[in-house]
């Protein structure tokens, strides 16, 4: 390991459970407002479920106290099935991504769905979480804000965890296929300071606004890379911290579905290796299938499109208004 990530890792990785009463505590002490968000296509079998898991954080300890978090939304990106209404009957606010921030317009993907959850929340610090958890536990939340709360040099948080797939052992830290065999190789190749991020595609992560908003993001599964290489680049490699969170059990998604994001994984890396050599908002993969006994190309448009940082945005500012009027 590069030694910049050795001596990263061994000082910004939070391995301890915190106590939810002091990090309260402290998130009143500091005046500190969150919000959690939870990006969802086509996943009303879990989706409740996380809900669920995690709307007791909006619920303070006693009369006296304040909430771990302020507020809990869905983002529904394009669901066809019953996404927002499990999401909505489970407790949460939920809004479709297409609705939000219109003059905009619309994109498919993960990454577009975070970036117009700023305009529709209004925490200091924003938490992300994926809908599709199986076991979901309110440590995904909390063991992310308690970097935040305690270190105010520290702008954002990803997560990680034990995540066993189908046939391996539990007990495996590492990431899925596309982190183990395509964002691994290339951060040790082009960004061997980062190279200390246990799960830099995890799904659960957290951030201050006044970092995500002046980030661009791309649309797609090149979000989360995006956002530690830019904040690395922009603020030093301890900018970020990384906590435990246990484990994680997930829906995995077949490997051509994989292949797909990948492509859109290394475009966001190589647009801030080599931004001129990147910078295209589409680009094609060509898988094969065998269809009728013979086998022919499949091809697939990768959006690689990045939507720009909030703030230059006029809807931005004009939502900021609202929530900042709303919270008093």
């Amino acid at each position: 390991m590069h030694p910049v990530a050795r001596a990263w890792f061994d000082r910004r990785t939070y391995r301890s459970r915190p106590d939810d009463a002091a990090l309260a505590e402290r998130k009143r002490a500091l005046g500190t407002t969150v919000s959690v968000v939870v990006p969802a296509r086509d996943e009303e079998a879990s989706v409740g479920r996380v809900v669920a898991a995690l709307l007791p954080l909006t619920v303070p300890a006693s009369p006296d106290d304040v909430p771990l978090v302020d507020e809990l939304v869905v983002l529904d990106s394009d669901s066809t099935d019953a996404t927002a209404e499990r999401a909505r009957a489970a407790g949460a606010v939920v809004h479709a991504a297409a609705d939000v921030a219109p003059s905009a317009g619309t994109r498919r993907g993960k990454g577009e769905a975070m970036w117009k959850s700023l305009f529709v929340t209004s925490g200091d610090v924003v938490v992300f979480a994926d809908a599709d958890l199986v076991d979901p536990d309110p440590l995904y939340v909390t063991g992310l804000l308690a970097p935040l709360l305690d270190d105010p040099d520290v702008l954002l948080v990803k997560g990680f965890y034990d995540r066993p797939a189908p046939g391996e052992p539990d007990g495996s830290a590492g990431g899925g296929r596309v982190t183990e065999l395509l964002t691994r190789p290339v951060l040790a190749h082009w960004f061997p300071e980062v190279g200390g991020v246990v799960q830099p595609l995890a799904g659960e992560w957290a951030a201050r606004r006044a970092l995500l908003e002046e980030l661009s993001f791309p649309c797609g599964y090149g979000v989360e890379v995006a956002v530690l290489l830019d904040t690395a680049l922009r603020y030093g490699v301890d900018a970020v911290a990384q906590a435990d969170l246990g484990r994680r059990d997930h829906r995995h998604q077949d490997q051509a579905g994989l292949g797909r994001m990948a492509l859109q994984v290394l475009h966001a890396a190589s647009l801030r290796h080599a931004p001129a050599a990147a910078d295209v908002a589409r680009s094609t993969l060509t898988q094969f299938v065998r269809r009728d006994g013979q086998v022919v190309p499949d091809p697939h448009d990768v959006d690689v499109e990045e939507r720009p940082p909030a703030v230059v945005v006029p809807e931005y500012g004009q939502a900021r208004g609202l929530a900042l009027d709303a919270a008093g």
